[in-house]
């Protein structure tokens, strides 16, 4: 189980990586607009209310759908999706299910798939 805090070290180490001032989010700056790569879940408890903030459920990018499949059917109890996502190149993560090493890997990965090539080849690099 990883906690917020493990979550917000590992992503801020990313290059270029901020947090949002306003919500559990973290993005990079691609070509002057921030590019998400993981965030936290809002889940629709009630139908047309609000989403609700789920602090033990992060959204994390991947590369697309193939990837995307592949991790649900793999490990159901890490992964799951749901209809607002459909179409959408992001898996949600349950963090009592994941180990630090797991969701380094995850968040690198889901930074890789927005980061401009500069940041990226430095990570290659470094």
């Amino acid at each position: 189980m990883v906690t917020q805090d493990e979550v917000r070290q590992i992503a801020l180490a990313l290059p270029g990586a901020s947090e949002h001032p306003e919500r559990f989010a973290f993005s990079v700056a691609n070509n002057g607009k921030e590019k998400g790569f993981a965030w936290v879940w809002n889940e629709r408890v009630e139908p047309k209310k609000p989403r609700v903030p789920r602090p033990d459920v992060l959204a994390i990018r991947v590369t697309g759908e193939v990837e995307k499949q592949m991790l649900l059917e793999a490990e159901p109890e890490k992964f799951f999706t749901e209809p607002h996502y459909n179409g959408f190149p992001a898996i949600l993560v349950r963090l009592v299910a994941v180990d630090e090493a797991e969701l380094r890997e995850l968040l690198t990965d889901g930074w890789y798939c927005v980061a401009p090539a500069k940041l990226r080849s430095r990570m290659l690099k470094g």
